[in-house]
């Protein structure tokens, strides 16, 4: 799933919306240490309190938030995991099961997966959501005889939120019946629904259709994907995050130009980047195209960079990745910020200004040069250019 659907998707996340129906909430309270299941409990959507449905709907949308490739990943199951027991199958079992015993039964089952990999030092809630999403493609010809709405796809899925508890901490209270302050001990856990652990959408959703061979998993934080939970829990394949795809990048410009290159150099270079983006976003169906070999190749001709080949960049990229047919996504490659570091301060500039970095010697000494247009501002003070 791109940016543009998970986007979409997560907005349909709201009280009283056609396009979106959320059928049982099922949640999973799982013990700490042991990881064994304490209490399970199904319930229809619309029967929760109006403050509840809200507490729940704001924690799917934080699943479903977070920037792709660093926080959400589109992952592909394994081919070889489809068998009775593996968490593609169960999934769409639970998604397809005619009765709610049934789909609990399949969810239980993802929970022992889930904690035959990972045991917490605090209790989790494990919540379960099954509803559908039905996405609007075509307008109908209003002036066509064909009645009804406009032309949807309808998508069955399944949303888990695996969420922290949170022990109660005794508060001082003033009790307005007795007219006395005195201390009030809570002894419930309280579900932090503010910040999931992690959570998953099954199946993930391409053009509006489901993509059952497809998982969008959250990961807690960014650029940290749990790789056990990956690989044992959803059983998907390896996948590298943004943070790990710009270093990979990185590590190929410095094979093939060199380890020192100068700033107009890697400033063309994230220009070269940020073209093929925003021509992307240009066209009637947004879709930013991963760079392979050819694009690699003229990314860094057209940068300035010298004695670039196709067989050199293969050979490049076989000998890092052992894939000569390596893509990076290209939205991860475009940094917010670049870093300059240097011993005696740490510069982060835009990449578009890089141009403006020279790195000279100047009276014998080696400096780094600021091209400005405005004035510099220390501590609030407007720096003196007197000589």
């Amino acid at each position: 799933m791109n940016k543009k659907e998970i986007s979409h998707f997560r907005r349909q996340f709201k009280p009283d919306n056609e396009y979106l129906t959320i059928n049982h909430l099922f949640n999973v309270y799982v013990q700490k240490e042991t990881g064994e299941i304490f209490h399970h409990e199904s319930t229809p959507f619309e029967m929760l309190e109006i403050e509840t449905q809200d507490l729940f709907l704001n924690n799917f949308k934080k699943v479903l938030s977070g920037t792709v490739d660093a926080k959400l990943f589109t992952l592909k199951f394994k081919r070889e995991s489809a068998m009775d027991n593996a968490a593609q199958h169960t999934l769409y079992q639970s998604i397809q099961a005619n009765n709610q015993t049934d789909k609990e039964r399949l969810m239980l089952e993802m929970v022992e997966k889930i904690f035959s990999t990972k045991v917490y030092d605090f209790d989790t809630v494990v919540t379960f959501v099954q509803g559908e999403y039905r996405k609007p493609v075509k307008k109908r010809d209003p002036n066509s005889d064909e009645g009804g709405n406009d032309h949807i796809y309808d998508n069955k899925f399944i949303l888990c939120s695996l969420n922290k508890t949170d022990q109660p901490e005794t508060s001082y209270t003033f009790d307005y019946i007795e007219k006395e302050f005195k201390s009030a001990h809570h002894v419930d856990p309280v579900i932090n629904l503010t910040k999931p652990l992690t959570g998953f959408l099954f199946p993930a959703m391409h053009d509006g259709a489901s993509d059952v061979n497809h998982i969008l998993y959250s990961a807690g934080k960014a650029n940290e994907p749990d790789e056990t939970f990956i690989d044992e829990v959803l059983e998907c394949e390896e996948m590298m995050t943004a943070a790990e795809s710009k270093d990979s990048f990185e590590l190929v410009v410095n094979k093939l130009a060199g380890d020192q290159v100068d700033a107009d150099t890697l400033s063309n270079i994230y220009e070269e980047i940020d073209q093929i983006i925003q021509d992307s976003k240009d066209e009637e169906e947004p879709n930013v195209p991963d760079l392979d070999y050819h694009d690699v190749e003229h990314i860094l001709t057209s940068s300035g960079v010298e004695n670039i080949d196709t067989k050199t960049v293969k050979d490049t990229l076989q000998t890092i990745f052992d894939d000569d047919q390596y893509s990076f996504k290209t939205e991860s490659l475009l940094p917010k910020k670049v870093k300059i570091n240097t011993e005696i301060a740490k510069i982060a500039i835009d990449p578009k200004h890089l141009k403006n970095v020279k790195y000279i010697t100047y009276e014998g000494k080696r400096c780094l040069l600021l091209e400005i247009e405005d004035n510099v501002e220390i501590e609030g003070f407007n720096l003196d250019t007197s000589p």
